[in-house]
């Protein structure tokens, strides 16, 4: 019997730290609810350290694309200006040809050359013809392109005109027969486009 009431004894004279437990557990769970807002401080914080290197990383890649874009800008000006002094280079020399050929000139191919400057079709009758045919107005460029290129034309037929005349024994004026057979050997040799529609046949 006093073997049992002796371990009732010893649960009876538990040591105070024993007894005090559930005091520190809930003095800890107060720190740690104290301890809370720190936390929470130090989370936005970082937060706020994360926006600031993704603003300082994104501030980066502007500064290098604005770099890279100016870098480029320099490099299109620099090539700009290389291509418009060789094409200055280009024009000087071609004016120092014109010019000593034009020097090397007789009289009669001099006053040739002379009408073929001054020569020219009127801008207005060209642009008629485009917009008839197109059916659109055109801007003043496309209209001084295609009377440039009408002069040309009519020049290689008046050309081959000359060949014809002189190849049939036959003197200048030129007459209409000859031009009929220059326009026909410049469509065989295929410098003018045939405007007629062909049909293709397979062999």
């Amino acid at each position: 019997m006093a073997e049992e009431v002796e371990p009732q004894r010893e649960d009876a004279t538990l040591p105070p730290s024993s007894i005090s437990a559930p005091a520190e557990l809930s003095v800890v769970e107060v720190t740690a609810g104290q301890e809370k807002e720190p936390v929470e401080v130090k989370v936005e914080v970082q937060a706020v350290e994360v926006k600031s290197k993704e603003a300082a990383e994104l501030i980066l890649g502007e500064l290098e694309e604005s770099t890279s874009q100016a870098c480029a800008a320099k490099k299109i000006k620099i090539e700009i200006k290389d291509k418009k002094d060789k094409k200055h280079k280009v024009d000087e020399d071609e004016i120092q040809k014109m010019q000593i050929l034009v020097s090397s000139f007789s009289e009669e191919q001099l006053n040739r050359y002379e009408m073929y400057r001054r020569s020219a079709f009127p801008k207005a009758a060209i642009k008629r013809l485009i917009q008839s045919i197109t059916g659109t107005s055109v801007s003043q460029n496309v209209v001084i392109a295609m009377s440039g290129i009408s002069k040309v034309f009519v020049g290689e037929v008046v050309e081959e005109a000359l060949d014809v005349c002189e190849k049939w024994g036959e003197s200048p004026p030129l007459q209409p027969k000859h031009m009929r057979e220059a326009v026909r050997r410049l469509k065989t040799r295929g410098q003018i486009p045939n405007s007629k529609y062909k049909k293709i046949l397979f062999h």
